[in-house]
């Protein structure tokens, strides 16, 4: 979805993409025609040993692939681990292909449970196989980046939504149920969340790719939080009032993260990000994206 989202604002402003994707991905359909993007296709596996050919000369690298993501497999230590070798390679194959600059995709899970306002100078103190690896690759990364000469920025990605989102997260599952008539099962929903709209996201990877400055940490959300409940009605108002949900319905997890509030002042400082997509908007969006791809 984020990747998506970045190829899109490239293609807006008239930046050439080489979109780097596993091989037989059931995604690469969603990624947008346009002679400006070459796809290819290498697994994170095959990422160190590639042969290249011309594709040389490109100025900033994403790292968005990320091995084993659900929630079954976050504390599957040695699955993660590998992530961290794969992250490594990156930056040696960005190095290759003339790259100055590499951005990390990390995530709000190398902080752990955090009450409040998290700055990106908040303690990391991550409490899963999925955050621990996350950190671990942000620090080794940035060693590497700067014994090749190359600037090295790290994003923690916090609550993003959109178009291409993966059926597995909250809001999508809400989506797909109400859609069809049926009453989602949540949590009580107490929790104070940030959704950011990937196409502000895909804005804000661009401007750090572009003008973020090296050796620094990014928080990527709207700088907004409210109550998770709020999400909820909004979600099942656009689609039906008079449908219900099943809030309470479902107990905590053991380790619920309650608080997902970034501060964005940095980013909105070193780059001039402005979320401009109010969840109302976005997620009306989301939800006619995916009654059209259903067909419901």
């Amino acid at each position: 979805m984020l990747g998506i989202a970045l190829i899109n604002v490239c293609i807006e402003n008239q930046v050439e993409v080489l979109a780097i994707i596993r091989k037989n991905s059931f995604n690469r359909n969603r990624i947008p025609l346009s002679e400006l993007v070459t796809i290819l296709e290498c697994d994170l596996s095959e990422m160190s040993s590639y042969l290249l050919d011309d594709r040389i000369g490109y100025d900033a690298f994403y790292h968005f692939a990320w091995e084993c993501t659900d929630n079954i497999s976050r504390n599957n230590v040695v699955a993660q681990s590998r992530n961290i070798s794969y992250t490594l390679d990156a930056v040696k194959f960005s190095h290759l292909i003339g790259c100055k600059k590499f951005i990390g995709v990390g995530s709000q899970a190398e902080y752990g449970r955090v009450s409040g306002i998290i700055t990106p100078n908040e303690k990391v103190n991550p409490d899963s196989a999925y955050g621990t690896s996350k950190y671990a690759a942000s620090r080794l990364s940035g060693i590497l980046c700067e014994q090749m000469g190359i600037d090295f920025i790290w994003t923690r990605v916090f609550s993003t939504y959109g178009v291409n989102d993966m059926p597995s997260t909250m809001i999508m599952y809400c989506i797909e149920q109400l859609l069809k008539g049926e009453k989602p099962k949540l949590t009580k929903c107490e929790q104070i969340w940030d959704y950011l709209n990937c196409n502000d996201a895909g804005n804000a990877f661009y401007l750090i790719g572009d003008i973020g400055k090296s050796q620094t940490v990014y928080h990527i959300g709207s700088g907004k939080a409210r109550p998770l409940l709020e999400y909820i009605y909004i979600i099942r108002d656009i689609i039906d009032k008079n449908l219900p949900v099943g809030i309470g319905e479902r107990e905590y997890a053991a380790n619920q993260v309650m608080y997902l509030c970034p501060d964005i002042s940095r980013l909105e400082n070193d780059t001039g990000f402005i979320p401009k997509i109010s969840f109302e908007q976005g997620i009306a969006e989301t939800i006619d994206w995916y009654r059209g791809m259903k067909k419901l």
